[in-house]
Formats: C-alpha cells, structure tokens, sequence
C-alpha cells in the first residue's frame, strides 16, 4: 500500500512540474505575441486594447504558476513524509510527456496470489493444524513401556531368582471421559474455516472489481491522450494560420488569444491523462504482481 501510494503521489508532482513547464512556455510565447501587437500599434494594424488583454493574460498564467508552486510543496511534503525525509526536502521528478506504445496483456488469475489472498490461507491452514491437534487429543491414548525394579539379594533366603531385578512390561490405555469440549472446539473451528473462506471471497472481489476499474480507467487515459493529441496539432495550425495572416497586416489578436487558450486546455488535459494512465497503471501492477 505504501508503494502504491508513493507512486500516485509522485505522478501528482510530475504532473505539476509539466503543468509548470506549459505555463512557461505560453507566458513566453504571450510576450512575443505582446511584442508583435506593440508593433502593429505603432503602424495602426492593432489597439492598446490588444496589448492590454495579452498583458492580463499573461499575468493570469503567472498567477496560475505561483498556485501550482504552492501545489508542489504540499506534495513534495507528503511524499517526504511517507519517505521518512525532512519536510523542506525538495527534488524534481523525471517527466513523461508520452505513454507506451502498447500495454502487456494482464492475467486476472495474477490476482489469486496477491498478499491480500495468500493472508487468508495462512490463516486457513492455521485452523486446520489446530484442528488437528483438536482430534489428536480427542482420540484415545495408547501408551506401551516397561517398568523396571531393582532387587537387592536376601542373603536368608534362597530361591532361583534371588536378586535379580525385575522388568514389567506395561500397557495404558486412556479414553476422554468428556467428548463435549473437543465438539464444541470442532464446530468452533469449522465456523472460523467458513468465515475466512467467506472473507477471501469478499475481498477476491473487490480484488477484481479494482482491477477492471484500473484498466478501464488506463484504457480512458489513453484514448484521452490521443483526442487531446489531435486538438492540440489543429490548434497549433491554427496558430500557424493566424500569424501568416499577421504577415499580410490582418491579425486579429482576440482570434490569438482564443487559440492560445485552447492549446492551453489541451496540453493540460493531456497531462491529466498521463497521470492518469500511470496512476492507473501502478494499481495494475500492484494488483497482479
């Protein structure tokens, strides 16, 4: 559980630090598009409005980075909790913008040896052995053995065996007089057998229920990831389509703020879906491995 944890938080923080970068990189291209409408103010092809509403925009991003730097500390802090590490310790996690080609196939008979199944047969074997100890004590007791005697020699006396020790063979033979407190152990262990089998199968599942959840959701992500793929390249034509129209002295900066926007949207969904997809992929793996 720890592991499992760990990992989905630390998704949590890759996720911020892509979040981070996209910000970035739009406050930078909001500059040059800043610059451009600077220009065309100068030579009448644009307003201070224009500029103006790049500026807000720009400063609504930078908001939004110093929230997500907010963000990043109270996840680098969870995460050092869990590590056992001062709370102040900071580190940048390895960013994965894509997802893997294909997924492996999955054997949902990988669930029956999960640790949260094998502690029930444990336990299960543990009121066997019990069990068995139950009925040895209920059977009846053989003993065999010899008893030995030392015998001293009677110098008054005179017979054949005068002296010699004596050895006795002995047999036991014992039978519980009581047989209601070893039926009584029986039953009690039988009902302990039924509840665990009834609990193995409760959480065998829930077992496969998270598991069919996971892969749905990991299958979610990917298609999310595709879709989110495609817009963002349309938008990126678009952006390309309006800045050769800023060359012939017709650009229209609400339009540019309009894609910008878009492609925003779009690159953050797809980090969602990133996230998603490994957060997924390691209940995947915890529950089969």
């Amino acid at each position: 559980q720890l592991a499992l944890q760990l990992s989905s938080t630390y998704y949590d923080l890759m996720a911020l630090f892509q979040e981070r970068g996209v910000l970035h990189s739009n406050i930078s291209l909001l500059k040059t598009y800043e610059e451009l409408a600077l220009t065309a103010v100068q030579v009448n092809k644009a307003s201070v409005v224009d500029v103006l509403q790049l500026q807000i925009r720009q400063q609504e991003l930078e908001g939004q980075d110093k929230i997500i730097g907010e963000q990043v500390a109270a996840v680098e802090s969870i995460i050092n909790s869990l590590l056992n590490r001062d709370s102040k310790t900071s580190f940048t996690p390895v960013v994965v913008d894509s997802l893997p080609r294909e997924d492996s196939e999955i054997s949902a008979d990988s669930i029956l040896i999960h640790p949260e199944l094998i502690k029930f047969d444990k336990l299960f074997e543990s009121i066997q052995n019990a069990e068995r100890i139950n009925q040895k004590n209920k059977a009846p007791d053989l003993g065999v053995g010899l008893d030995y005697v030392s015998v001293e020699e009677r110098p008054a006396m005179e017979f054949d065996d005068n002296g010699k020790d004596i050895v006795m063979p002995m047999v036991s033979f014992s039978v519980p007089l009581f047989d209601t407190r070893y039926r009584s152990i029986t039953r009690q262990n039988e009902l302990k057998k039924q509840a665990i089998l009834a609990e193995k199968a409760e959480r065998e599942n829930l077992l496969y229920a998270k598991l069919d959840k996971a892969l749905a959701e990991r299958n979610e992500a990917r298609i999310a990831f595709g879709t989110q793929l495609r817009n963002l390249q349309k938008a990126r034509n678009a952006e390309e389509i309006l800045m050769k129209s800023y060359e012939t002295g017709t650009i229209d900066f609400d339009d540019i703020l309009d894609i910008q926007e878009l492609q925003l949207q779009f690159q953050i969904k797809q980090i969602t879906a990133v996230k998603k997809y490994f957060i997924n992929a390691a209940m995947v793996n915890y529950l089969i491995q």
